[in-house]
């Protein structure tokens, strides 16, 4: 096991990360910008290394940096977290390369798979259902673009080869539109990834975000973890996400997962994995795979007792899953409301100190955050100043017990999504739950109408 790992990352998966660090009794390195010197997290570190000013071109993306950092303090590894650096193939490569394990898998599997059009290709290997679709880059002649679409067929949606986290992407309805948009979004993508590729897909209507966490490790052994529903979302950024799905097919759920660690057997993968689909009418389609630490990955934990933590560490350490597929045990229900320094209708962010701050307890609720009482919220990062997460025997119990700790959550001095979360948790479609990823974008439309 290692002595020391540095945490590539900031904020509350910064913490969390330490957090297992300090049940397994390793010592921490925390890197940070100039702006969160005074981050609970780099308080609680064994050691911390300020890396550069606010922008985060200047610290927690400057591989230089992190790797001098992991070299002075005499670290071992290196955990990226989520974000940031956590799916750079080249910064995997160059912590392997330094001397240091990079905690997820190797440079060419990140590689592999960050690109969506040789994902897909792989998926298609392992017998994972994909997207209707086109699985080349797109030509560069206009008039081939415009046959490859009429054979897909309308609506469509163009997709960065590079993209994630909901950029990269634009829906197409007509063929008029096309060429514009393709054109829109290869710049898009050059700016955003350094990538120009995109491709097409046929645009499914009204589907639900359904992944499924895996872990592998380096001796072939590969588990499923379930599934989570992501579907509750805003502009393809996720604001509630819960273990297990409602109204799945149990039967397709199950080959789905089992096909997902087989895929992650055949790869040879190691570490963390989740697999994003798109479930329409009782399908499944393979959207791509991340491969990191998930925000949302503590409704897993939650619904199985495993920490996923902890066995991304277990196997970068070269440690044989101590866990078999028959031994993960499926358990009640778990929720997880993203709270984010943003106006709860509107979406602009709200940075600025926190006045007062309580956060709630009580049976299965859980709490992941690095705020407190007089923390300045800096605005040159991510909104997300933590999560809610509650677990019940049943979803009506973990929703009543997230309803009671939202009612007892005090943020002031800044706007967070609280006041969104608690009418959500009351709304009748999401009480059915099995809602479409469009369902939240169209209900704040409606509101917009209304007022």
């Amino acid at each position: 096991m290692f002595e020391k790992i540095l945490i590539a990352n900031r904020g509350e998966v910064a913490l969390r990360i330490q957090r297992t660090c300090r049940e397994l009794g390793i010592k921490t390195v925390v890197v940070h910008s100039e702006a969160d010197r005074d981050a609970k997290y780099v308080k609680l570190a064994d050691e911390s290394v300020c890396i550069g000013p606010a922008a985060s071109a200047a610290s927690y993306l400057n591989i230089p940096a992190i790797i001098s950092a992991a070299e002075v303090t005499d670290a071992e590894a290196v955990h990226p977290g989520w974000g940031f650096l956590a799916e750079n193939a080249d910064f995997a490569e160059r912590v392997a390369q330094s001397g240091f394990v990079f905690i997820g898998p190797r440079a060419e599997i990140i590689r592999l798979l960050g690109d969506k059009v040789s994902a897909k290709a792989a998926m298609k290997k392992a017998g994972i259902p994909v997207a209707p679709g086109v699985d080349e880059p797109l030509p560069q002649e206009p008039n081939d673009v415009v046959k490859i679409a009429r054979s897909i067929g309308y609506p469509l949606i163009i997709k960065s080869a590079g993209g994630g986290g909901g950029r990269g992407m634009r829906v197409v309805h007509t063929e008029a539109a096309l060429l514009t948009a393709v054109q829109m979004t290869r710049t898009e993508a050059q700016a955003a990834f350094g990538n120009p590729t995109v491709y097409l897909e046929k645009y499914l209507e009204s589907p639900r975000h359904i992944e499924f966490q895996v872990l592998a490790d380096r001796f072939r052994n590969a588990i499923h973890l379930g599934e989570r529903d992501c579907s509750m979302q805003r502009r393809h950024q996720k604001v509630i996400e819960e273990a297990p799905a409602q109204h799945l097919n149990s039967r397709s759920r199950i080959r789905i997962a089992e096909r997902c660690a087989e895929a992650c057997h055949k790869l040879g993968y190691e570490g963390a994995a989740t697999f994003e689909f798109l479930y329409e009418n009782g399908e499944f389609y393979f959207i791509e795979i991340n491969t990191r630490l998930q925000v949302e990955h503590p409704v897993t934990e939650a619904i199985t007792g495993i920490d996923i933590v902890q066995q991304q560490i277990r196997i970068a350490a070269g440690e044989k899953l101590a866990i078999r597929q028959r031994d993960v045990q499926f358990r009640g229900h778990a929720i997880e409301c993203r709270i984010n320094a943003e106006d709860p209708y509107r979406f602009t962010p709200s940075p600025g100190r926190i006045t007062s701050y309580h956060m709630p307890g009580g049976p299965g609720i859980r709490v992941d955050s690095h705020a407190y009482n007089g923390y300045f919220m800096p605005p040159h990062y991510d909104s997300l100043l933590g999560k809610i997460i509650a677990y019940g025997d049943t979803r009506e119990q973990a929703i009543a017990r997230l309803n009671i700790a939202l009612s007892e959550t005090v943020i002031e001095g800044i706007k967070t999504t609280i006041p969104l979360h608690q009418e959500l948790l009351q709304d009748a479609g999401f009480l059915r739950g099995g809602t479409s990823i469009h369902y939240l974008e169209q209900r704040l439309a409606k509101l917009a109408r209304e007022e």
